[in-house]
């Protein structure tokens, strides 16, 4: 079912600082800031040969990422996105065997224009899944 990773989502508390870490001490591409309200959060890409990370900083007091934020205040990997070929059917086929999407279930417009989903960390080993449609 699963593709190939895209990203791995890290929280920052300061994107600026973050992506001068990756761009000048990396050597990295950094995409500029994008502020997605909808989710509640501002992001850049940084783009690696075989994949990306996504640093995240978030937008608003209401940001989702706000209480990672204070529970890790130097931030840390928040979720891995792994692609898929038909959301709408990995949705059904985990849903069948168990696992909880968080939300109403419905995919929601990411960070790269694509439907996304959300998958419950106690069902994945701990680890919050975001699958995104290829």
């Amino acid at each position: 079912m699963i593709g190939r990773l895209n990203h791995v989502a890290v929280v920052v508390a300061d994107l600026a600082a973050a992506s001068a870490v990756y761009r000048d001490n990396l050597g990295a591409c950094v995409s500029e800031p994008i502020a997605l309200p909808e989710h509640g959060v501002t992001t850049v890409f940084v783009e690696l040969s075989n994949s990306k990370i996504e640093l995240l900083q978030p937008l608003g007091e209401e940001s989702p990422i706000r209480k990672f934020l204070t529970r890790n205040p130097d931030g840390g990997v928040h979720h891995l996105c792994f692609e898929v070929d038909d959301i709408y059917a990995a949705r059904d086929q985990l849903k069948a065997v168990g696992a909880q999407v968080i939300g109403d279930g419905e995919p929601r417009i990411g960070a790269h224009s694509k439907p996304v989903l959300f998958l419950h960390p106690k069902d994945f080993c701990g680890t919050l899944i975001e699958l995104e449609q290829a």
